[in-house]
């Protein structure tokens, strides 16, 4: 049986991959005794061919002057050629020896897929095939993609030693992984880990629409540690768990490490700039600072919420507002209304789409925001609202229903205040681009300005 061509995909997992690569080399050791040439259970596709080709040269009558070396450089010969046959090209590699044929391959191509089986390489027309194999069943059961990652967004971590003199009391409280504690202290790595409110019904939920993965640029062992605390019976993550030694390109995520189509992926990050191949994939969360090394790290100089012992809301917090955009795009995708060909539709689309109604029909003019003769147009406050379905200018109009400003005393700001339009400071887009709805204006309000100069 070969894993490339025989061997289908039942379900959409890399563990049903994993399970049948370990069917398919025949292995329940290790790796290295599987790739070992040299071991007494060699392939059994490599035995069949050399028994073949030995019962081949017995029929044939030896040629004077030929030696036994001169019968394994043919019977060698022969089985390259055979090889060659049998994988064009080779599906993938553990160790350079090809998971169908055996034939050594040290060119050091394909994609490593190190988290789903230690050693792994697939070459890029088997992992083509895989996603489309694997789509196809997922959109079978109205499933799609979900790459989570974990620090700031899942939950929020701190060594033992930055714990600051208002935290102490985190100490006492924290409970080992057996309580089902939300505040756990990882003693063999120094830490204690606090889960964002709502995580736990998050999974749950998001499980029954998504296939998902944990992509985090921790490194592993701390990676396996938080899934084994979010997913402890393995029902979610199960071995998709990926890290960064996963990653293919220094400091950046990728999907090329994820067998799931792009169409098809919803990715979860407090970070954009690591998506930069797949920033339309990406919901991007509010970072959840909870201990004070978080808001030193990202230069906060408030108190953090462990300090004033107050945290996120469970109901409508961070992940119970993103919650209920996973579950209306997944609506949006599967609409029945749209057809009958799910396979072709793209779930960038969909969020695009849900983006733009968020502040459909505002009309923003900017005062006070950019840097003097940066193009306003350029600035990533004034993309972000593109996004969000606003319609950005300069100049004041009557059309102009808020003004977005840092300081009351300019001259776009005053005009606001007396035509009743909306005044609000930046933090209203960012706000409405972190929780997907337009959030209230009287939320966000400007500060007299204490420069008695009139501003533009």
């Amino acid at each position: 049986m070969s894993l490339a061509a025989d061997s289908p995909v039942h379900s959409s997992s890399s563990d049903d991959f994993a399970a049948l690569l370990d069917a398919e080399l025949g292995s329940t050791s290790s790796v290295a005794s599987v790739a070992s040439t040299d071991h007494d259970n060699d392939d059994f596709e490599q035995s069949r061919i050399k028994r073949r080709k030995v019962d081949e040269l017995e029929d044939i009558d030896e040629p004077q002057g030929s030696t036994l070396g001169d019968m394994q450089e043919e019977l060698d010969t022969f089985q390259a050629s055979v090889n060659e046959k049998i994988c064009p090209p080779h599906p993938g590699f553990i160790r350079e020896m090809c998971i169908r044929c055996g034939q050594q391959n040290d060119d050091d191509s394909g994609v490593a897929f190190g988290y789903i089986h230690k050693d792994l390489k697939l070459g890029s027309e088997e992992i083509a095939r895989l996603r489309g194999v694997d789509l196809k069943t997922l959109l079978c059961h109205r499933k799609l993609y979900l790459v989570l990652d974990l620090d700031h967004t899942l939950l929020n971590s701190t060594r033992l030693i930055d714990v600051t003199i208002d935290e102490e009391y985190l100490k006492r409280q924290a409970g080992s992984m057996q309580d089902d504690s939300d505040l756990l202290r990882l003693d063999d790595m120094h830490m204690l880990t606090k889960l964002r409110p709502f995580v736990r019904t998050f999974l749950k939920e998001a499980s029954s629409m998504f296939e998902m993965y944990v992509y985090t640029m921790a490194d592993r062992s701390y990676a396996l540690e938080i899934a084994k605390i979010l997913d402890p019976s393995k029902v979610y993550f199960g071995s998709r768990v990926i890290s960064q030694a996963d990653c293919t390109q220094r400091h950046q995520k990728g999907l090329d490490v994820v067998l799931g189509a792009e169409s098809a992926v919803m990715i979860l990050d407090d970070t954009e700039i690591v998506w930069q191949k797949h920033k339309e994939n990406l919901i991007l969360m509010e970072r959840y600072h909870f201990f004070a090394s978080s808001c030193r790290q990202f230069g906060f100089g408030e108190k953090s919420l462990s300090e004033l012992k107050k945290d996120e809301s469970e109901n409508d917090g961070a992940l119970a507002t993103v919650l209920n955009v996973l579950k209306r795009a997944h609506q949006m995708f599967f609409d029945p209304d749209l057809g009958t060909d799910v396979a072709g539709r793209d779930v960038r689309e969909v969020l695009k789409t849900i983006r733009r109604e968020i502040l459909k029909d505002c009309k923003l003019v900017f005062s006070h925001v950019f840097p003097t003769k940066f193009p306003a147009e350029h600035h990533q406050l004034w993309k972000m609202a593109e996004q969000l379905g606003a319609t950005c200018s300069t100049e004041i109009h009557p059309s102009v229903t808020h003004v977005v400003s840092m300081d009351m005393g300019t001259s776009k700001s005053r005009w606001a205040v007396q035509q009743k339009k909306f005044l609000v400071h930046p933090r209203w887009i960012e706000a409405s681009n972190y929780l997907w709805q337009r959030q209230p204006e009287e939320q966000f309000p400007l500060v007299k300005s204490k420069s008695p100069e009139e501003q533009v």
